[in-house]
């Protein structure tokens, strides 16, 4: 009697489901920080303003106009179909969180939503780090935001200005902030929101990994 003939391939597996990509969350509410007036702009502190300014041309935002109500500088733009808010908080930097707060609140904006740009001392200037949390590192702006969400959850973009003892500056800090950088130091801060800018809609899509790989790397040219 003839065996029936076996079948010598192995039998299908069922397709494996493909990749699933991690959920971007876009950043709805950019915010620069500073403090406010001609006689501060272009000192240390104010770099996370300055570094705002240059991601609204790139977004192709309207210009800034002031929103008492929510003691702020207000710009918006539209990416991928989505309202971005762009804000410097017209408080004084210790002080952030009672515009950045409010502002988030009425627009309904969480605080994984937010992307806080802000001087860093304890990076050279030049040197970038984006980042989700974390301490505040004596930074009293986000001190200050942080009490208002009641959280440290929400996106940070540091800008290194250096500190005095890196620079070998014979300043106290609080001086030294308020302060212009010498020409050296407002070059590689310059290079630095050169790099931010052109990097504005990754951060705005939420595609923090490959903005930390093109930011974190320093290189002078």
């Amino acid at each position: 009697m003839n065996q029936p003939m076996q079948n010598s391939q192995p039998p299908k597996s069922a397709d494996k489901p493909a990749p699933v990509k991690p959920q971007l969350s876009p950043i709805r509410l950019i915010v620069g920080l500073g403090n406010p007036g001609a006689e501060y702009e272009r000192t240390r502190h104010n770099a996370g303003c300055w570094a705002v300014d240059a991601m609204v041309r790139v977004l192709g935002a309207n210009t800034f106009g002031a929103d008492k109500k929510m003691k702020a500088d207000v710009a918006s733009a539209v990416v991928d179909g989505q309202k971005v808010w762009i804000i410097k908080p017209q408080t004084f930097m210790n002080c952030s969180g009672q515009s950045v707060g409010p502002f988030a609140r009425f627009h309904d904006i969480q605080p994984h939503e937010v992307l806080v740009l802000h001087d860093e001392l304890d990076l050279l200037p030049g040197q970038l780090r984006v980042k989700l949390g974390g301490s505040s590192g004596g930074h009293n702006g986000l001190k200050d935001i942080q009490s208002a969400f009641g959280t440290p959850d929400y996106w940070r973009l540091r800008i290194g200005i250096g500190h005095p003892r890196s620079l070998q500056l014979n300043q106290g800090v609080s001086d030294f902030v308020l302060h212009r950088p010498r020409q050296d130091e407002q070059i590689e801060i310059d290079r630095a929101i050169a790099r931010i800018a052109e990097q504005s809609r990754v951060l705005v899509q939420g595609g923090m990994t490959e903005a930390q790989r093109q930011l974190h790397t320093h290189t002078k040219p």
